[in-house]
């Protein structure tokens, strides 16, 4: 009896851990669950990219469905989601704001200026946190914001065409439809 013990703990052990590793190795490593989905977006105040005497702060998303992006020049992932944000703002009535994460100043207005600007207004997260606040743990990440302020849905990397088809824009029209 003691020897059959022996031998069946650690295989218990060994099916346990062989358990945990399929699950995880079958889980999307972008699909960073948020705390925040369900919650009002966390209070901010933080000064505009293009005027710092000006502040900007979470209730500016109020009233409206809406996209906050987290974004940074030094990001390239951000530099491949640009053209889509920018396309968007051209071609829908949704409204993108953005934080400039732990940027520096001049280098994300010449990267507007040269790209395109597609964000309604866009605060300056110099030290970062507010992206704290909203728990990103790298850039791009963006949220989907409802009129009463409370997150929807949150995207970590690369905003595309396909995401916003399939997921991002039937959310917003949903949610425009819950609002009345």
């Amino acid at each position: 009896m003691g020897r059959s013990v022996r031998y069946l703990v650690p295989l218990a052990a060994f099916l346990v851990l062989a358990g945990f590793l399929y699950k995880g190795l079958s889980m999307d490593p972008r699909e960073i669950p948020s705390p925040l989905i369900g919650k009002p977006l966390p209070e901010f105040s933080l000064p505009s990219l293009k005027d710092p005497q000006a502040t900007i702060t979470q209730q500016e998303l109020l009233g409206k469905v809406a996209l906050l992006n987290v974004w940074a020049t030094w990001c390239p992932t951000c530099r491949a989601e640009h053209a889509v944000l920018v396309q968007l703002s051209r071609t829908s009535d949704l409204p993108i704001y953005g934080i400039d994460w732990k940027d520096e100043r001049a280098a994300a207005q010449d990267w507007l200026q040269r790209l395109g600007n597609p964000y309604v207004a866009i605060a300056f997260d110099k030290i970062g946190r507010t992206a704290i606040d909203l728990g990103v743990y790298g850039a791009p990440e963006t949220f989907l914001v409802d009129a009463k302020g409370i997150i929807r849905y949150k995207h970590a990397g690369a905003v595309t065409e396909q995401l916003l088809r399939d997921e991002i824009l039937p959310l917003v029209d949903l949610l425009r439809a819950e609002a009345g």
